[in-house]
């Protein structure tokens, strides 16, 4: 699926980072689904994925219902890059794209810690 996705459709990647849930709600799920995702994605791929890299330190609203610009604002300043990452070419991997606001805020903190380039790459729009 995802993996054939990037077979057919190579982007230079050095590194997989899913997007993070807040840590209580991972604990109210059980599981991130975009880590999920992108454990299987790495494994396939035969690339580092890291979990750990990219945090996200404010509790957000759901992003379901809200229009653009409602959402960009929802997740902005959101996630924080906890690892350097200087040069790194990095994946980031979600389950759902709507907007692309929570990747931007994403590749915006990543390359904050030093990444060169950014992708994302979601399962479904």
């Amino acid at each position: 699926m995802l993996s054939t996705y990037l077979a057919q459709h190579p982007i230079p990647f050095d590194l997989i980072v899913p997007v993070p849930l807040h840590p209580e709600r991972h604990e109210d799920r059980g599981f991130n689904q975009a880590e999920l995702l992108a454990k299987v994605i790495a494994r396939q791929c035969g690339v580092a994925m890291n979990a750990s890299a990219l945090v996200r330190k404010l509790n957000t609203t759901a992003q379901v219902g809200l229009n653009e610009t409602e959402r960009r604002r929802n997740v902005r300043d959101a996630f924080h890059c906890a690892q350097s990452l200087d040069g790194l070419r990095v994946l980031i991997v979600d389950d759902v794209c709507s907007t692309g606001a929570t990747l931007s805020e994403c590749a915006r903190a990543l390359h904050d810690g030093g990444a060169a380039s950014s992708w994302g790459l979601t399962l479904a729009r």
